[in-house]
């Protein structure tokens, strides 16, 4: 970037953010998992995995639905509520210590683990953990709040795990590549599927106003679409194989456009002789719209 362009660009506004409230968990919300709740959510996400469908075993990005009341506020309790029309989702890493199933009975809690001042805004680092019934973990979350343009300082407390994908790699032939396709209605049938609401999904005309080209697909219904990508490509379709999957929401992808992901192994320091790594990253007209891909799996 020019100085010209970086005098050009308006300064970020100051704002106060709460480090006290960092560590201080959420209120309890508790979840149960019907089969008909998982295949609304496979049919909404175009996911063709038969047990995701017929309802038996929730797709991997179905995590984040029981945990969907829970992150919101644990990022607010440390950035002010009234940034709230500024929040975007920057990153989402999931790692599953076993995939939801229905019948299951879950209790989430969630906890921000810290914030960081950035050039063009503000994030907070939100923890997320999900049980079952006997308290045995089902699956960690961790999610990057983006507040555009504010600045929230230095910052205090720890951010999320890395998952960056070496550019190097991505220069390289993929391993596998998978073409998908977001249909126009995609956004109208992943709202009620998933729980969220947020009207620049499904209102042209304030997805125009927040300065958008239109309605926008859901960053998590994007996610999803890749999750089923490596399972169906990378894992035979077993969702029991997936261990981790983490993304980075680079650019939004619209209604009606398809999608390209592509996948590369990679090594993971933190993995063992019995799992397997993948970086990947997702394109749409052009432009990289998930980057910082991973997706891990068991042998």
């Amino acid at each position: 970037m020019s100085s010209t362009e970086s005098a050009a660009r308006p300064a970020a506004k100051p704002v106060t953010f709460d480090g006290d409230a960092i560590g201080e968990w959420t209120d309890p919300e508790h979840f149960a998992v019907t089969a008909e709740r998982i295949a609304e959510y496979a049919a909404a996400t175009n996911d063709p995995i038969a047990t995701h469908r017929e309802g038996a075993v929730a797709p991997p990005v179905f995590a984040v639905v029981p945990v969907f009341g829970s992150m919101a506020p644990a990022a607010l309790s440390v950035a002010p509520v009234e940034l709230l029309p500024k929040l975007v989702h920057g990153e989402q890493d999931f790692v599953f210590h076993r995939p939801i199933r229905a019948g299951d009975d879950l209790t989430v809690l969630a906890r921000p683990i810290g914030y960081v001042g950035r050039e063009n805004g503000s994030t907070v680092a939100v923890y997320a953990e999900t049980r079952d019934a006997a308290g045995e973990l089902v699956n960690e979350q961790w999610l990057t709040a983006f507040f555009r343009n504010v600045d929230a300082g230095v910052g205090e407390g720890d951010p999320t795990p890395e998952h960056r994908l070496d550019p190097a790699v991505a220069e390289k032939d993929p391993l596998v590549t998978v073409v998908q396709h977001i249909d126009s209605d995609q956004t109208f049938r992943y709202s009620p599927a998933s729980g969220d609401p947020m009207p620049i999904h499904l209102d042209d005309e304030i997805a125009r106003m927040s300065g958008l080209p239109g309605i926008i697909n859901h960053g998590l219904c994007t996610m999803a679409f890749t999750s089923w990508a490596g399972l169906t490509e990378l894992a035979n379709g077993d969702t029991s194989r997936l261990r981790r999957l983490a993304v980075r929401f680079a650019k939004p992808v619209l209604p009606g456009n398809d999608i390209t992901t592509s996948f590369w192994q990679v090594d993971d320091p933190e993995g063992t002789d019995d799992t397997v790594s993948y970086g990947f990253q997702t394109t749409s007209a052009d432009e990289i719209v998930i980057k910082d891909g991973l997706a891990v799996f068991t042998v």
